[in-house]
């Protein structure tokens, strides 16, 4: 084996050769060329450049759309067992977007049978810029039947991507809901929506009950939001009501004497039902998903304009279970951030149909009530717990911004800095809830059970360990 050069030079020599082979200054080649020595490329470690910092990569730059479509997102449709809809972005070079679905495959061959179908194209312009939005709603579809589909503009396509549609009966399902997500999107709501799905995989859909985001308009948070869910988005449909930080003023010198208005992403963003009031589409709307109603209310604006109408759809709901979602809290963990005005406005509606689950967020801690029924003829508003009837209500947050909570009677349960996602499964007479801390922790649990002729009979299930407090 040849000896490397060193090793025959005379032992006080070596330090001081050694430092020669290396030395590689400005990318120089030293006196190690000469004797055999292959280059190396060397750091400097001193100087300023070293300590220069690294500039951040601009929102425009890190979130600009191009031809390839990114932001693909499944809403959940009216008749999810025979429609679904999905909504993607491009730059604005992309002037027709187009779809295709098949019934998906066990091998690649799949894709000689899909159909095409030419999107609904939304110019968009934000805060960074200008972007094209497509919509396909996909109809006629099987029940219970495994879909692939792909978007794209006939050149620059996206994967191909699967989805189940529902059953037009009423099977067993379960899905995730969270509270708001709003704040540090990428860095660290992303863990709580992955662990989740890491939990339901099989989830029918993921259930948002206001504040995806921190700043109704700003571009960049809705970019952090995709990101988050990356292609979950894709796969899972969504459900989501608006929050308060889904609203902002009105552009312009004058825009904050006026009313606030639903962030201009929204309806680009998502495709739900438009079977809610005038005015209030796709923020306020219902669905039927396997013998439950799921009704999505609008706690921003117009609270009593929606009474009618939530009025008729649970008076001609036919299903076992009825489940709402909207993001201002009946009932607060904090007092000082109670919602009486609406609790009365909406509540006796809930009892009047026996409404078994509502979900909310907001508030940024956990609370989750025993079932509970309201009376106007208490003085000043209070509700009376009862045991043997009523509904169960649930405040929670999945993002990183924390309130204090306020420990109040009606809890059963409840946390603080604590982020959490739950899973809800429907089967038959029984609603299991569980709710899980960001690392997959559970931490509360619940079972309802139909009784015929009687109220809900509610099985607390909490694990055995101590309540998340400050």
């Amino acid at each position: 084996m040849a000896r490397h050069p060193l090793e025959t030079m005379p032992t006080l020599v070596r330090p001081l050769m050694a430092r020669l082979f290396w030395l590689r200054p400005l990318g120089i080649v030293t006196f190690g060329f000469l004797v055999g020595v292959p280059p190396r490329t060397v750091v400097a470690h001193g100087g300023d450049d070293h300590n220069q910092p690294v500039a951040k990569v601009a929102d425009q730059v890190a979130w600009k759309p191009t031809a390839i479509p990114d932001r693909i997102l499944l809403s959940c449709s009216a008749d999810p067992a025979h429609a679904q809809a999905v909504t993607w972005r491009t730059d604005t070079s992309v002037t027709k977007g187009l779809a295709r679905i098949a019934l998906a495959g066990h091998g690649p061959r799949f894709a000689e049978h899909a159909s095409e179908i030419v999107a609904e194209t939304t110019p968009f312009e934000s805060d960074l810029g200008r972007a094209h939005y497509h919509t396909v709603r996909f109809e006629h579809l099987q029940p219970k039947t495994k879909y692939a589909y792909r978007v794209g503009d006939g050149t620059n396509w996206s994967e191909w991507i699967q989805f189940t549609t529902a059953s037009d009966e009423s099977d067993p399902f379960t899905f995730v809901y969270f509270g708001d997500a709003q704040n540090l999107l990428k860095s660290h709501w992303s863990r709580v929506i992955r662990e989740a799905y890491r939990d339901a995989p099989k989830a029918a859909f993921l259930l948002h009950a206001g504040d995806l985001i921190n700043r109704a308009n700003a571009d960049a948070e809705w970019g952090e939001w995709f990101y988050a869910g990356s292609f979950i988005h894709r796969m899972i449909p969504c459900i989501a009501t608006p929050g308060n930080h889904e609203y902002a003023a009105p552009p312009g010198l004058f825009g904050r004497l006026k009313s606030k208005q639903l962030s201009r992403h929204w309806r680009p963003t998502f495709a739900f039902p438009l079977n809610g009031p005038p005015g209030l589409e796709e923020s306020v709307y219902w669905l039927d998903y396997q013998g439950t109603r799921i009704v999505s209310l609008n706690s921003n604006e117009r609270q009593q304009e929606q009474v009618p109408w939530l009025e008729k759809v649970l008076r001609d709901n036919p299903n076992r279970w009825t489940i709402l979602t909207f993001h201002h809290p009946i009932y607060s963990p904090k007092v000082g951030r109670d919602n009486p005005e609406l609790r009365n406005l909406w509540q006796p509606i809930f009892d009047k149909y026996r409404v078994d689950l509502v979900l909310q967020g907001h508030d940024h801690t956990y609370a989750r009530s025993k079932l509970m029924t309201h009376t106007e003829n208490v003085t000043a508003g209070v509700t009376r717990q009862r045991p043997e009837a009523g509904t169960l209500y649930v405040v929670s947050v999945s993002g990183p911004k924390m309130y204090e909570l306020g420990k109040r009677p009606f809890m059963r349960r409840a946390a603080e800095d604590t982020q959490l996602y739950q899973i809800i499964t429907v089967d038959g007479d029984q609603l299991r809830y569980e709710a899980r801390t960001a690392t997959g922790m559970p931490y509360d649990a619940f079972t309802l059970r139909k009784r015929p002729g009687q109220a809900n009979e509610l099985i607390d299930r909490i694990p055995d360990t101590p309540e998340l407090r400050r």
